[in-house]
């Protein structure tokens, strides 16, 4: 959300995460009147302590005022009011708010970005950037795949900053991983129950999740809390003899069949790092993604420390990197 000061300073708000009414997304989302979210904030040091930033913009040909103060300065949280009550926060981010394209990109988002950096398939707003090797599925291209009895089913995690930030710690481990939300249908647990052993993740987003929900049967298994949360080294704690896909997943299962729940929403901060051991996912189609980022270090744990080879090939013959790049299927191996 960008706001034009009248002394002519830019200020830029770039929403993260929702705190109030709701610190979910989707229910912040459809939140009316008020919210508070925490933020980057572009300009901050020209953004007074006190000072209302207005806006104004149209939605449906009528005039919307939305309004901005800091809530907390240090913290970086915003709030954010709208004079028609009657919209949702979705149509005001819709109307006023810019596609935060990935800043490696360089320019400023144009209306075709809209489009362009989005998938067919997205049903949910929330996320800060889109998961892009699903940018490379068009409708013909899904219609393609159900013609080949190819099954497919929808996961949610709402991409955080955090995908955007480099690693700068000499032990990896140490690097910070923001915890992002993650929605799970109960339907997608039974698909996964009856096809496990062959499944392909589109992006790392996918890989994350999918990964996630093993841990979360872990954990329940375990007898620890049954909240949805997984820590960032979860899996490389001594767990003891660890459950295989199948019974994890049952696990999940039966913990939504007992608390009558079509569909689980948690969060997770899993690192997945050389020395993983994949538990759902035996294929990956994913962009190339740049150096010193935690994406690179999922993609050498998929491959078992082959991504040099396979990014090198890349190089030699002219590949585009990153969000509008190209893409590569990476195949690891069976799950049983």
């Amino acid at each position: 959300l960008v706001f034009q000061k009248k002394s002519g300073a830019r200020i830029e708000i770039f929403l993260l995460q929702p705190l109030l009414p709701s610190t979910v997304i989707a229910e912040a989302m459809v939140s009316t009147g008020e919210v508070v979210w925490k933020a980057m904030i572009g300009n901050l040091k020209r953004w007074k302590d006190q000072e209302v930033l207005e806006g104004e913009f149209l939605i449906s040909g009528e005039p919307v005022w939305l309004n901005a103060s800091l809530e907390n300065r240090e913290k970086r949280t915003v709030r954010l009011s709208w004079d028609r009550k009657d919209l949702p926060f979705v149509s005001i981010v819709e109307a006023m708010g810019e596609v935060p394209l990935p800043p490696y990109l360089n320019r400023a988002a144009v209306p075709e970005d809209k489009f362009r950096y989005q998938t067919v398939y997205s049903s949910m707003e929330g996320a800060v950037a889109a998961p892009t090797a699903g940018l490379h599925f068009t409708e013909p291209l899904m219609e393609e795949l159900s013609r080949r009895k190819i099954k497919s089913v929808q996961l949610t995690l709402h991409v955080g900053a955090g995908t955007f930030q480099p690693v700068k710690e000499e032990n990896v481990t140490a690097h910070p991983m923001h915890s992002e939300q993650v929605q799970i249908q109960k339907s997608v647990i039974g698909k996964l129950l009856t096809h496990h052993g062959n499944i392909l993740a589109v992006g790392t987003t996918s890989v994350r999740t999918l990964e996630s929900i093993y841990w979360f049967g872990v954990k329940l298994l375990n007898g620890e809390e049954t909240s949805f949360f997984i820590p960032k080294l979860y899996p490389y704690q001594d767990h003891g003899m660890l459950p295989g896909l199948k019974e994890s997943l049952q696990a999940v299962f039966d913990f939504m069949e007992k608390n009558t729940l079509e569909e689980i929403g948690g969060s997770t901060e899993l690192m997945i790092m050389p020395g993983y051991e994949f538990k759902v996912c035996n294929a990956m189609l994913t962009n190339f993604h740049q150096p010193g980022s935690t994406l690179i270090l999922l993609v050498a744990a998929f491959t078992k420390g082959r991504w040099r080879e396979i990014y090198e090939e890349a190089l030699a013959h002219g590949y585009r990197f990153l969000s509008y790049g190209d893409s590569n299927l990476l195949w690891h191996h069976k799950i049983t």
